[in-house]
């Protein structure tokens, strides 16, 4: 795997991307470290799944009560915290 900083390859990404067409995995670091992994596309393991058609199906969820005396702003004023 070879290693390629931000900067080198915002500067010349051409080069780069021949290599990966050609099979090669890089590491991609900023200030020394790894950020990112550029690998050919038809060996990436990962494969990320279409985004399922139409709207959200957030109307078939339950309903959660809140606890007796809690309102949605003193809850809401509850998970902030402090700033």
């Amino acid at each position: 795997m070879k290693t390629i900083s931000v900067g080198e390859l915002r500067q010349n990404p051409t080069a780069m991307l021949a290599d990966v067409a050609a099979g090669e995995t890089y590491a991609v670091t900023r200030h020394h470290r790894e950020v990112a992994r550029v690998v050919p596309a038809s060996s990436s393991p990962w494969v990320v799944p279409p985004k399922a058609p139409g709207p959200a199906r957030t109307a078939d969820l339950p309903p959660v009560p809140l606890p007796e005396g809690l309102t949605i702003d003193l809850l809401v004023d509850e998970l902030k915290g402090e700033w």
